[in-house]
This record gives C-alpha cells, sequence and structure tokens, in this order.
C-alpha cells in the first residue's frame, strides 16, 4: 500500500539521532471552522501551531500551561489520534508516525500508549475488568492463548490489583483503582512511550501520590518513556525530567526540571510558576497576575502570541514571530527578549 504524502513542508526537517525516542518539530494540528448554508471551512482552530522538541529514552517529560493551550492535543497529534497533522515531523525511534500506512501503524500502536484524563468514561462499562486489560493483548496476539489468563494476572499485579477483581465492572471500583485500571490497560502491550493525559487530576491527593509512585516504579522496572500532561506543577516537578510550557499552541519554553523550576526565563513561565502556592505563613508570594484574557486560537494575535498579555512587550513582539533560542545547554525559549539581535 502507497503511503501518505506529508502534508505541504514549513520547516527544516531533522534527522534522526537515536537518543531520543520521539523527536518533534515544528507540528501543527489546526481544526477547520465550517460556516454558511453550505457548510464551507470559514477559518481554523489552531490547536497545536508549531511545537518542537526531543525526548530522550526512560525519560520523562513534563508538559504544563493553562487550560486550552494545546497540551492533550499535542499529545494525541503525537500519537496520531486526532487525524492527519497540519505540517510538522513527529518522529518515534527514527520513523515518521504519519508517513507509516495501517499495517505499519497496527504494530506501532503496542510500542505507544496513552493514558486518559477520566478513568471513568474512557473504561467500556459493558467489559469486565480483565477483558478491558487483555483486548488489546488478544488482538495483537502478545502471548499465547494458554498463557492470557496468567499474563493478565501479573499485569494487575504490577499495578496494585487483584485477580478478583478481573470479574468485576468499572463502576465497581473507585477512583483511584479505575485510575490503575487503565494504566494497566496501557501496560499490556509492553509499550516503549506513554502519554500521560493528567492522569491523576480527577483524584484527591492521597491518591494522587499513589498514582505518581507507581507510575515512576513501573518507569524504573521497564525503562518506559512518559510524555506527562499536567496542570499541577508541584506534580510536574515531583515526575519529570525536563519541561515543556505551552500557551496558545506554542511551546514556549523548554529545558531541565532544574532550569525550568530555578530559572524560568519566559516572562509567562515567570506569572505561571508565581501561583504556586508556597507552604509558609512566611514567605510573601510576589504573584504576577496577567492582565487581559487568552486570545482565540481561531484567530491568534499576529507576531508573539503572548505579546497581548505581556508585561514587556515591544513593537516587534507585535509583528515579529520570535524563534525558540537556545539561550543555554538544553534551555530553550521563545521570546525577542532571549534574542541576541533583539535592538
Amino acid at each position: 500500500m502507497e503511503k501518505r504524502k506529508n502534508p505541504a513542508v514549513d520547516y527544516d526537517p531533522i534527522t534522526y539521532d537515536p537518543q531520543y525516542i520521539l523527536m518533534v518539530n515544528n507540528l501543527k494540528k489546526h481544526f477547520p471552522i465550517k460556516g454558511g448554508i453550505i457548510s464551507h471551512v470559514v477559518g481554523s482552530v489552531k490547536a497545536v501551531d508549531g511545537v518542537t522538541f526531543n525526548l530522550k529514552r526512560g525519560m520523562t517529560m513534563g508538559l504544563v500551561g493553562e487550560s486550552g493551550c494545546g497540551k492533550t492535543t499535542t499529545g494525541r497529534a503525537i500519537l496520531r489520534l486526532v487525524g492527519e497533522k497540519t505540517a510538522g515531523q513527529v518522529l518515534f525511534n527514527g520513523k515518521e508516525v504519519y508517513d507509516q500506512s495501517p499495517a505499519e501503524m497496527r504494530d506501532l500502536r503496542t510500542q505507544m500508549q496513552i493514558i486518559f484524563q477520566d478513568p471513568f468514561s474512557s473504561l467500556s462499562p459493558r467489559l469486565p475488568v480483565g477483558e478491558i486489560i487483555g483486548e488489546a493483548v488478544r488482538e495483537h496476539n502478545l502471548v499465547p492463548k494458554a498463557e492470557f489468563s496468567d499474563y493478565v494476572d501479573e499485569i494487575m499485579d504490577e499495578c496494585g490489583l487483584q485477580p478478583f477483581h478481573k470479574d468485576r465492572y468499572p463502576h465497581e471500583f473507585s477512583g483511584g483503582q479505575r485510575q490503575r485500571i487503565c494504566i494497566a490497560r496501557a501496560l499490556a502491550l509492553n509499550p516503549e512511550f506513554i502519554v500521560c493525559d493528567e492522569p491523576v487530576s480527577a483524584l484527591d491527593v492521597s491518591i494522587q501520590a499513589q498514582i505518581i509512585n507507581l507510575l515512576k516504579e513501573l518507569q524504573e522496572q521497564r525503562g518506559m518513556t512518559y510524555l506527562f500532561i499536567s496542570h499541577d506543577l508541584s506534580v510536574v516537578e515531583h515526575i519529570s525530567d525536563t519541561v515543556g510550557v505551552m500557551y496558545l499552541g506554542n511551546l514556549v519554553e523548554y529545558g531541565t526540571k532544574k532550569d525550568i523550576f530555578k530559572n524560568p526565563l519566559h516572562p509567562y513561565t515567570k506569572a505561571l510558576f508565581s501561583a504556586i502556592p508556597v507552604p509558609s505563613p512566611k514567605v510573601k508570594m510576589k504573584r504576577i497576575v496577567l492582565e487581559g484574557s487568552i486570545p482565540s486560537p481561531a484567530n491568534p494575535p499576529k507576531g508573539c502570541k503572548f505579546h497581548t498579555r505581556c508585561p514587556y512587550a515591544t513593537a516587534r513582539c507585535a509583528e515579529e514571530e520570535p524563534k525558540q533560542v537556545e539561550v543555554e545547554k538544553d534551555h530553550f525559549v521563545v521570546c525577542h527578549l532571549m534574542d541576541k539581535n533583539n535592538g
């Protein structure tokens, strides 16, 4: 079968580097807006509008930002779960994900998995837990039929579930247990890479800690790589090795956890981190309050998308789109303030 051709190339193609399991280059995903009597395309929502980063094997990248900034769409676009991309490259183990045929993509699915945000709606209410976890295992013939039941038991045990849970249905479990089921379902295919889409946001704090520790233990045992999407900066700081900060479809800052949390450089990152509460009455918070509302991704501002809310914006920011600059080793910022040629 002939492979699909890439959309129009508006970026500099990158070459594969074996140290990275995932290489994302100027990824864009726009959704059409239809209107009129004949329902023709009148615009587009630029949900992901030029995201670039590399993710090393066995590491965790945290992806943070305000609601609606494109975090979840980025994760799903990487896994090719939202249709065809608009532009860019997504290299997984050196293979362009969007160049794979249906048969090749089927094999690739076992290596890439996702844990959804809502553990209840992502589980079929009509299937018992054992079938939910083992359905894909049977579909991909990962283990012999005689070993299927024992394999499911082993996966459940790794995720803190008991064998007698196999015959129960999702509604019979608590939120934390349901999230363990979702983790077990993803883990059953023995993937190399998992997108964790806010996996603890629907859980209380004590259960959050259990799930986060479980994910870290499984990563150490299996050498998996995570893209961890979350609103909770404390959780991201705890689990991540690198951190990316998104704003209105763009990755505005990216670097190691230490660099991002100790030395945030982009004005949006500084404002975002200033909202982190400090558990001490002696510490006075220096909150950076951004004025104005978030622009619409269907009609983003010209130039830098953040300039309408940035306290340091200049005339250049309103006209020219900033480029990604490596300010220090492995610390990238998309801001004219970091541009040495900024005059």
